[in-house]
């Protein structure tokens, strides 16, 4: 997988300055959507957090073998499933022949829809949709946040930034999605990499249609945001920062496993208590509850479509929507449907 580069505009102008502080808000945005709608990895609640330059960076480099696929049948049509995750290292190379070699004979992909947010966009949001970033009335965090839970905030700030006051304004889900970045960052992860795009650009090569499943968009996004009640944002911004503490090393093995095929280290890693919490807190939540569910069933729904055309399909899924109790799998077994782990 090519290195992914981001800027807009030439180095040390004006322009890259105003345009990367517009993308960190559009990330921010997507980050705690991710917080609340799919809670952080696994990690472990045991580890000892470690400082910064303790954890080594994560570069996988070379040609692996690649993601394991599952495959699913029932009758002479099949669907092979392609699970992601993230982070991932930033300058991973990785290459299934599995996944060339199914494309040799595919009929179509199915792939997300990806989330895009222009400049213009990100703008509009700043002017017109800022009590969704930001605290109201010139709150900062250590005003809204438990003494406890802010200090142990203040020392990973610490960790990753030079500023004594950055992220005060946001409010916790967002401020956490920022430092979650910097911490990934730091260890040589990225959430950008988009291994959906890579499978895009073989099919096209091998000259297989690419179909989009539309899942969330951004106004999905901003409508959890507006309703998350704050109990439930508190527990997936601990979630986040038991992250940034004490599960980066676990999120650096999940990259690696991903990457050698290795499905079953995947499900053993642990998950902290907090992440969990976070877990339980958004399933049980109106507009957070309802787009996972409504996530879900988009994808069985397109996943069965393809089986009764027939052929062989190629889908490419988050991975936590496949292994999850009650994901994508088990919903295809209990359809009926033949699936062979990798």
């Amino acid at each position: 997988m090519a290195k992914s580069t981001y800027s807009m505009c030439k180095p040390g102008t004006r322009c890259e300055s105003h345009r990367e502080r517009m993308k960190r808000a559009a990330l921010a945005i997507a980050c705690a959507f991710c917080l609340s709608a799919a809670p952080p990895l696994p990690v472990s609640a045991s580890t000892a957090p470690a400082a910064a330059d303790a954890i080594p960076q994560v570069v996988v480099t070379g040609v692996r073998a690649g993601p394991g696929l599952w495959r699913v049948q029932r009758g002479p049509a099949q669907l092979w499933i392609l699970g992601t995750v993230a982070p991932l290292p930033k300058d991973m190379v990785w290459r299934s022949r599995q996944v060339e070699r199914i494309l040799g004979g595919a009929t179509q992909v199915l792939v997300a829809k990806p989330l895009h947010v222009g400049i213009m966009r990100v703008l509009w949001l700043m002017l017109t949709q800022r009590d969704l970033l930001m605290l109201p009335r010139g709150r900062k965090l250590k005003d809204v946040l438990p003494p406890a839970f802010y200090a142990r905030f203040a020392v990973q700030r610490a960790r990753f930034t030079t500023s004594a006051d950055k992220w005060e304004r946001f409010r916790p889900i967002i401020a956490m999605a920022f430092l979650q970045e910097a911490a990934l960052r730091s260890v040589g992860l990225s959430t950008r990499l988009d291994v959906a795009a890579e499978v895009r650009k073989l099919a096209r090569r091998h000259e297989v249609p690419v179909e989009e499943v539309k899942l969330a968009g951004l106004r999905d996004a901003l409508d959890v945001l507006k309703t998350l009640a704050p109990g439930t944002e508190q527990k997936c911004a601990a979630a986040a920062l038991v992250t940034v503490e004490s599960g980066l090393p676990q999120l650096s093995e999940r990259a690696q496993a991903w990457a050698t095929g290795d499905i079953a280290r995947i499900r053993s890693l642990p998950e902290a208590a907090e992440v969990g919490a976070c877990r339980a807190a958004v399933s049980g939540e109106g507009e957070a509850a309802e787009l996972l569910g409504q996530m879900r069933r988009t994808w069985l729904a397109r996943m069965e479509e393809s089986m009764r055309r027939g052929g062989s399909t190629l889908a490419v899924v988050g991975m936590d929507l496949l292994i999850e109790p009650g994901g994508l799998l088990d919903g295809l077994r209990a359809r009926g449907y033949r699936v062979d782990a990798p």
